[in-house]
């Protein structure tokens, strides 16, 4: 091989591969975007939904529990504030 050509090979080659990478990377990103599309176009909404619906019954079971807790405290303290000042009803 001719040392001009080899020496005009180089550059070229040398360029290409930043070229190559951004192409590569670009479609890689491409079909990653397409893939997400796919995932949560598909029947994930229907699941997506569902346990949407689950995790707020269950805040809403956790919401009337800790109004009980609330109440037994408010209660607990009451007992504690009055004190010894007024006998207990029987």
């Amino acid at each position: 091989m001719d040392k001009q050509i080899l020496a005009l090979m180089i550059p070229i080659l040398a360029l290409s591969i930043p070229v190559f990478a951004i192409i590569v990377s670009g479609v890689v990103r491409l079909q990653k975007a397409k893939l997400e599309a796919l995932r949560m176009g598909s029947g994930t909404d229907q699941a997506l939904l569902a346990e949407v619906d689950e995790l707020r019954n269950e805040l809403g079971q956790v919401r009337a529990e800790l109004g009980d807790v609330q109440e037994r405290l408010d209660f607990t303290e009451r007992l504690l504030t009055r004190g010894d000042r007024e006998p207990p009803k029987a």
